[in-house]
């Protein structure tokens, strides 16, 4: 079995992103995070969102989301996204995202990381309903087993607190 695939894509921290010291603007993490989701629907899945919200008559609206912000980016960086399916389940799916600098010392500089779960509505209804098969199926080329094993892990942990 191959190992799981990261979806990537690159983004130029512009002007309209920062703030006056010159580093992101929070909020603007959070656009670019659904880009690169748009991204990943469009290039990875062949779902594009005009297909999804027209024809299909669906959605993927965040029911969760963390992050946790860990070094600044500043005006004319450019970063990496890279996404990966940390959960997948009928009608829903949990994503690993993080964002990384240049790299230095052959290791890339993290910038913000984020937990995302999606779930996918009938947009007539405001209603879960699942996947579409081909979609889920490309989905789970995405599933880190490694991390969605720390998940478990964890979980366990917590439950016999």
């Amino acid at each position: 079995m191959s190992a799981p695939a990261s979806f990537r894509n690159t983004v130029r921290v512009r002007f309209k992103d920062c703030d006056a010291a010159g580093i992101v603007f929070f909020p603007r993490y959070f656009e670019m995070l659904n880009d690169l989701v748009e991204d990943w629907f469009r290039e990875a899945l062949d779902w594009p969102f005009e297909r999804m919200h027209g024809t299909d008559r669906a959605g993927v609206p965040t029911a969760d989301l963390q992050c946790r912000f860990v070094a600044p980016s500043r005006m004319g960086e450019v970063l990496t996204r890279e996404l990966a399916v940390t959960r997948l389940g009928s009608s829903s799916c949990t994503l690993r995202v993080r964002f990384l600098g240049a790299e230095h010392g052959g290791r890339a500089d993290l910038r913000v990381e984020f937990s995302q779960r999606l779930v996918c509505v009938d947009t007539t209804r405001i209603a879960p309903r699942p996947f579409p098969a081909p979609v889920r199926e490309a989905m789970a080329r995405f599933v880190d087993a490694a991390e969605v094993a720390d998940s478990a892990a964890s979980a366990s942990i917590s439950s016999n607190s």
